[in-house]
């Protein structure tokens, strides 16, 4: 099948800003939820392009690393506006979440007193709940049978055995592997996405994704923000499956080499799941908050600018080529092995540093799954059960 949006439909830099700010400060619920408001917003309400060219831009996101909604709006800002296109789509929706989590970073330090202190456990608490929904609702998808359920449990005991990003990253490419050695299948999905890519540029594009990939941990050595710079450009690097899946990357990243403490990570994560917006924000927060500098609004920069580029560079490398990939058995049956081993990737960051670092009694525990239920059989919005997670922590610390 073939899908082409019209070349002459461009719109311009403004209109492309007043979209995705729109989209930035209504779009809750993580990045599933986010492809949706698209839909509505750019698909249904204003024309920009086809259902079927935006199921194949989706289609293409999904298959590569990084986070997918932000790759989905980036690439569609470019299809309207170009280059500035993309860049306005990805200030205006990363912008407002990125705000509320630094502006929670800077005072978080100074929060105190039985009230704040159970609102934080509260936060702590409610990531337990939103962790579980992600590792349940991506071994449903991922994991349909038992070639990849058995891939998750392998990816668990990597990481068991081999702790922090070396173990991870073993895992997802034993998953690949075995995907393609199990000749995985399934249904190919997928069309024809026209971009405003010369395949020169998306080539020198996958020069500078791979060169920094391998040339970032040889500087992380000489100076904090180069290992800054390494350790939040190699998360958002290896991130298959979903923004969840940048949780233990980071994790692995800033806590055990004691950057961030447990706490802290965990409370903000609660807080990145109240908010609009795309997950990766939550590198923002991270930036501001880590020991020693560079740290505050510039450790905030150099974090989100190295989360977010990876995915940005792969998907601008690929997007000439996707046609040709995307009908390759062999990649398609490794891209699932690597997702099953994601899910179980997820699962370990599920019980260690989430639960273990979050629930103290038994009342924790069922504060986490009273969170669960709602989200998950009540398809409670994720900031109303943020709020009930945080109201239960000041009634349990009282």
């Amino acid at each position: 099948m073939t899908t082409n949006t019209n070349a002459s439909d461009r719109g311009t830099v403004a209109e492309v800003f007043t979209a995705f700010l729109r989209l930035g400060v209504t779009s809750f619920g993580g990045p599933i939820a986010h492809l949706g408001y698209f839909r509505d917003e750019l698909v249904t309400r204003r024309r920009w392009l086809s259902d079927a060219a935006y199921a194949d831009l989706v289609a293409l996101c999904q298959f590569l690393p990084g986070p997918a909604s932000s790759q989905v709006g980036f690439a569609l800002g470019l299809m309207r506006a170009g280059p500035l296109g993309a860049l306005a789509a990805f200030l205006a929706f990363t912008l407002p979440s990125v705000v509320i989590l630094v502006a929670f970073a800077s005072v978080a330090g100074t929060l105190d007193g039985p009230v704040a202190t159970g609102a934080l456990a509260g936060l702590k608490i409610v990531a337990v709940a939103i962790v579980a929904q992600a590792v349940w609702g991506m071994a449903q998808n991922l994991c349909p049978d038992r070639e990849r359920a058995t891939l998750a449990v392998a990816a668990v005991a990597l990481v068991v055995v081999l702790p922090g990003a070396f173990g991870m990253v073993g895992a997802i490419l034993l998953g690949a592997v075995a995907g393609f050695g199990l000749k995985i299948g399934g249904e190919a999905k997928g069309g024809h996405v026209n971009m405003p890519v010369s395949r020169g540029f998306a080539v020198a594009c996958l020069v500078v994704f791979a060169a920094l990939l391998i040339g970032l941990p040889l500087l992380a050595g000489t100076g904090q923000a180069w290992a800054v710079l390494d350790a939040f450009y190699r998360s958002g690097a290896l991130v298959f499956g979903g923004g969840h899946v940048v949780l233990p990357l980071l994790q692995a990243e800033v806590v055990q080499p004691g950057w961030v403490s447990d706490d802290a990570f965990l409370a903000g994560y609660g807080v990145a799941q109240a908010i609009p917006g795309p997950l990766f924000t939550f590198a923002g927060y991270l930036g501001w908050a880590l020991e020693p500098a560079p740290n505050g609004i510039v450790g905030a920069a150099l974090a989100l600018v190295a989360v977010f580029a990876p995915g940005f560079l792969i998907l601008l490398g690929v997007l000439p080529f996707w046609d040709r990939v995307r009908r390759a058995p062999a990649a398609q049956a490794a891209m699932r092995g690597a997702n099953a081993a994601v899910v179980g990737i997820l699962g370990a960051a599920l019980y260690s540093p989430v639960f273990t670092s979050a629930t103290g009694d038994g009342r924790d525990f069922l504060l986490a799954l009273a969170c669960f239920v709602l989200l998950t059989a009540w398809k409670t919005p994720p900031w109303i059960v943020v709020i009930v997670a945080a109201t239960g922590g000041v009634a349990l610390a009282g």
